[in-house]
């Protein structure tokens, strides 16, 4: 239950952003379906928990166990303020969806039309990580939600099929679904650098922090990485500031947009402050899970369990000389279409990259920590050369060096 409702969450999350890309209500109200389905495990997994202790000295491992659940609805929770943004049509303004897009992933919704490419063939047949670069996170049929999706699930007409992966893979993939063509956000025309350029550059920034502090937070909760806990806390007190910073960048072009069109008002920009409002909670809470590392608390066992069984997993490899990662840039290795994972972090000495872009190069010694499909755990060890083998019964990792 807890692996389900984290993956839960953090499609939530995908869903939120998405919608903001696509104004697609049926985006935001998927979230508030899936927020639904949210309150229930929830309330489930803390009656569990209550019913689990039976001795005084289970209570403190216990009490991991309901902070981690309570992190995991807050991020839900955050993800629900991001959608209203679309469903209370707070305004978004023009260049945060073109910035959007320049994101390393995006999510993307479509319908499988009858007789399309994707109808009633099992995901395995498809490939789609390989030809798109997208993979499938959830398929939402009438009204179940289908989140335990592996290559032997079937796609059937009518299905709504959630991916998740490289932006430039949409337009293909609308294709292969008989879905109409979407062409992409582009950039208006060259123009000076205004306070609301600034302030949806930072927003952005913002969300690619906040995402990859979640993800480094359950990271270092399965590892019991110190290092990696404090580096989520130095990115909490980032997006502290970068909020502060974003908000008097909106106040500035709002009162410059009264000025020259006194009709319009600042109305448009009120989403802005709603979505920076919820990624600074999404980073609160990527804080609040790694205390348990920071404060060397009792973690229960279930907690390295669950988040290891989730549909993604976090994988830690360091580049090994002479592999194929040595002196290659993470755009020309193409991780997210093979093996389908997205780097979350890259360890480089004593600090850390986090959100790599595309031209940052690796190294010998450089570690990445990086998430994705069970299934291509193997293929990513293998391009930083080494070979993986997994105890069955501890989920241990041993890495052994190919070259």
């Amino acid at each position: 239950m807890l692996a389900e409702a984290k993956d839960a969450s953090e499609l939530m999350v995908d869903l939120a952003y998405a919608a903001l890309y696509f104004d697609d209500e049926g985006m935001a109200d998927a979230v508030l379906g899936l927020e639904k389905d949210m309150s229930a495990l929830v309330h489930e997994m803390r009656s569990l928990a209550m019913l689990a202790v039976r001795h005084p000295r289970e209570v403190d491992g216990m009490s991991s166990v309901l902070q981690v659940v309570s992190s995991i609805e807050q991020i839900a929770n955050a993800a629900v303020d991001i959608s209203k943004t679309v469903l209370h049509h707070l305004g978004i303004p023009r260049a945060l969806i073109v910035d959007l897009a320049q994101a390393a992933e995006v999510s993307h919704r479509l319908v499988v039309a009858a007789g399309s490419h994707l109808a009633n063939r099992p995901l395995r047949d498809m490939e789609l990580p390989v030809a798109v670069g997208m993979r499938v996170v959830a398929i939402q049929r009438g009204r179940h939600w289908l989140t335990d999706v592996g290559g032997d699930s079937i796609v059937e007409p009518g299905d709504v099929l959630f991916m998740r992966g490289d932006p430039a893979g949409i337009v293909r993939l609308r294709e292969l679904a008989a879905m109409e063509r979407w062409n992409p956000p582009e950039p208006d025309e060259e123009h000076a650098l205004s306070d609301l350029d600034r302030a949806v550059d930072t927003l952005v920034e913002m969300k690619n922090l906040s995402e990859a502090a979640i993800g480094l937070a359950y990271s270092s909760l399965v590892l019991h990485d110190l290092s990696l806990a404090r580096e989520v806390r130095s990115m909490q007190e980032r997006l502290d500031g970068m909020k502060v910073s974003m908000q008097t960048w909106v106040l500035r072009a709002a009162a410059d947009i009264a000025a020259d069109a006194p009709d319009a008002g600042p109305a448009g920009l009120r989403g802005l402050l709603h979505v920076a409002e919820a990624a600074e909670d999404i980073g609160d809470q990527a804080r609040n899970i790694t205390s348990l590392v920071l404060e060397d608390e009792d973690i229960h066992p279930v907690l390295a369990l669950a988040l290891g069984d989730t549909d993604d997993v976090v994988v830690q490899v360091p580049v090994a000389p002479g592999s194929e990662a040595d002196d290659s840039t993470l755009g020309s290795l193409g991780l997210a279409v093979d093996p389908g994972y997205h780097v979350l972090a890259i360890r480089r000495a004593a600090s850390y990259i986090y959100n790599p872009p595309r031209t940052v190069r690796l190294w010998v010694g450089d570690e990445l920590l990086a998430s994705g499909p069970e299934e291509g755990r193997d293929r990513l060890a293998a391009i930083c050369g080494y070979s993986m083998d997994i105890d069955e019964e501890t989920g241990h990792i041993e890495l052994t060096p190919t070259g």
